[in-house]
């Protein structure tokens, strides 16, 4: 089974990277949000990533235009008739995914496969809501998308064999390197990577060092290509945070409580790049 229509819910960061790099790869994309100003939104970065990879030569002028052409926008779900598969890319919430999933589920046909972009929430849990699970399957894109080479491909406990034949093929279609995971808070990745993040948090915490020496020091020590706390602000302290605490939920074990000062970075409103202010100061 081949792609030519995909749906993505979520015109947002991760929205918009999933709908460049499958609209560059011939795939005809419709980008769903509530409101005109958020597609808007999405659809001037998606054009200035474009532009950018232009300047670099990693895309031909005729290319953009192509990938911009296949990209449509839409508020509304009936938009979603015809797609082949549906991708949301709300924030990472488990009962704003749950209400968007229905919706999905809702609206399509009963073929349609559907997926969520997650890092953290368990894909049998979100599964549940739509009326074929078995056609549900979790796609965890990396931030920056249209950069990050892997795609986390993670079948929940109703997943068929078809569903993760189809997601694989979609990953080569898109030129990523897939890996699949077993549904588990974190799943491969973020499971090794959130927890080294949050202990470079306790390390600025208790006071060992200050941010600055911390990410050099994971830099030039590990041949890391960016610090653990720069990493943290680029991936967004929030989402740091929803993260930490679906862990400590989910295996009901201390060592994956969120640093005290994490939390506190969080209810100052210092999310990192998106706030210009987080474990460093962006202007």
């Amino acid at each position: 089974m081949s792609i030519q229509k995909l749906a993505v819910i979520g015109a947002g960061t991760m929205g918009n990277g999933i709908a460049q790099v499958c609209a560059l790869a011939g795939i005809n994309v419709t980008l769903i949000d509530i409101s005109d100003e958020a597609l808007a939104k999405g659809l001037s970065a998606l054009t200035a990533n474009l532009d950018r990879q232009l300047r670099k030569e990693t895309i031909t002028a005729a290319e953009k235009q192509g990938a911009l052409a296949r990209i449509s926008l839409s508020t509304d779900y009936a938009a979603l008739n015809g797609a082949e598969l549906v991708i949301e890319a709300a924030t990472e919430n488990l009962e704003l995914k749950k209400r968007i999933l229905k919706r999905i589920d809702d609206t399509v046909s009963d073929d349609c496969v559907i997926a969520t972009n997650t890092s953290s929430l368990s894909i049998t849990e979100l599964a549940a809501v739509v009326n074929h699970p078995a056609r549900f399957i979790g796609l965890h894109f990396f931030n920056p998308v249209p950069m990050m080479a892997l795609l986390e491909v993670i079948r929940g406990l109703q997943t068929s064999d078809t569903t993760h034949a189809l997601a694989l093929k979609l990953a080569d279609h898109i030129g990523k390197s897939a890996v699949t995971a077993r549904n588990s808070p974190g799943f491969v990745v973020n499971r090794i990577l959130c927890p080294m993040i949050n202990e470079a948090i306790f390390v600025l915490q208790e006071g060992l060092a200050n941010a600055k020496d911390i990410d050099t020091g994971m830099q030039l020590g590990c041949n890391h290509p960016i610090g653990p706390l720069a990493l943290a602000d680029l991936i967004g302290l929030d989402t740091m945070l929803a993260i930490m605490e679906s862990f400590h939920d989910g295996f009901n074990d201390p060592k994956y409580r969120p640093a005290q000062l994490l939390k506190e970075m969080v209810a100052a409103g210092y999310l990192g790049r998106k706030s210009g202010r987080g474990f460093h100061v962006y202007t």
